[in-house]
């Protein structure tokens, strides 16, 4: 039976996953809602493209499990795939169709394709329908995945680095194809990206991921309104980084210093003043900052 609206759209429990002797996944629990933006942020071998793979059912979980609209991806790839719109990092497009062949050619595989909207789309992104795979840019190849992709509406877009080594201008218009998938019609969106300040555009809710673990998810809005950035002034400058309940990572030398915290901030307040500082300054913490924090202090408690 399929999942009722009120579940996950996606849902991995306790997924691990090794190759060789490292360790890719590591007891990754995620729920993905419905009609969200879902961003997985993390750096360049974190396990974001491993994930996303069990996702589409193209790996089996070692321990643990994967379910997508309440399916295993694996065992009913049919029921799953069919309603996934899915851009890969390489978009492996056939480089010797033209657009107006591969928009055709795909279509053949998606009732639900929309002659229409893929016609806008194509406008949109200013792709010349006599143009070959082989001769677009960089940056038209991704939005011609993108595309077809998006062009069936699917209920869920699945992207990997959708904007990876692609201009500002070409990052643009692929954000703003996402937002309008999702505003428009209720649909889903789950995406990966290194670029954090780009996932903070338009994520409603993030994981962070780090050496095959989630460090941190929830909703963009809870994590940033959890999450701050404090100026202190020491007046004897301390020896090292002093340990402050509250305060994930501390970065600075002399009587000056940043702190990135997540406690109560009257607890943090306190722990400031008995390591002999002062608050000068409070400010919200980037994505950027927290991220870094947040894997600082995964990578430090396993040293």
């Amino acid at each position: 039976m399929n999942a009722s609206d009120n579940s996950p759209l996606i849902e991995t429990s306790g997924l691990s996953r090794q190759f060789g002797q490292k360790l890719a996944l590591n007891n990754v629990s995620l729920k993905i809602p419905r009609g969200r933006v879902f961003g997985l942020v993390g750096e360049n071998g974190a396990g974001k493209t491993t994930l996303i793979k069990h996702v589409l059912g193209l790996l089996r979980a070692e321990s643990g499990s994967v379910r997508v609209f309440g399916f295993d991806p694996v065992t009913d790839p049919v029921a799953v795939l069919s309603r996934i719109g899915y851009l890969s990092e390489n978009r492996d497009l056939p480089p010797w169709m033209r657009v107006d062949e591969l928009l055709r050619y795909t279509q053949a595989f998606y009732p639900k394709w929309d002659p229409a909207f893929a016609e806008e789309l194509r406008n949109q992104f200013g792709l010349d329908p006599a143009a070959k795979i082989k001769n677009l840019s960089r940056g038209e190849n991704a939005k011609a995945g993108l595309l077809i992709a998006l062009a069936f509406r699917p209920e869920l877009l699945l992207l990997d680095e959708p904007s990876s080594g692609l201009d500002p201008m070409v990052r643009r218009d692929i954000l703003e194809a996402i937002i309008r998938t999702v505003a428009d019609e209720g649909r889903t969106v789950f995406f990966s990206s290194h670029l954090l300040e780009e996932v903070e555009r338009v994520a409603d809710d993030i994981a962070m991921m780090f050496a095959g673990e989630v460090v941190l998810t929830g909703t963009l809005d809870d994590i940033k309104e959890n999450h701050h950035r404090l100026i202190l002034h020491f007046e004897s400058p301390p020896a090292g980084a002093p340990g402050i309940p509250g305060v994930l990572s501390l970065t600075g030398s002399g009587r000056e210093w940043t702190a990135i915290c997540n406690g109560s901030r009257s607890a943090v307040m306190a722990g400031v003043a008995r390591v002999g500082g002062q608050v000068v300054a409070e400010d919200t913490a980037s994505l950027d900052e927290i991220f870094v924090a947040r894997a600082g202090a995964k990578a430090a408690r396993k040293e």
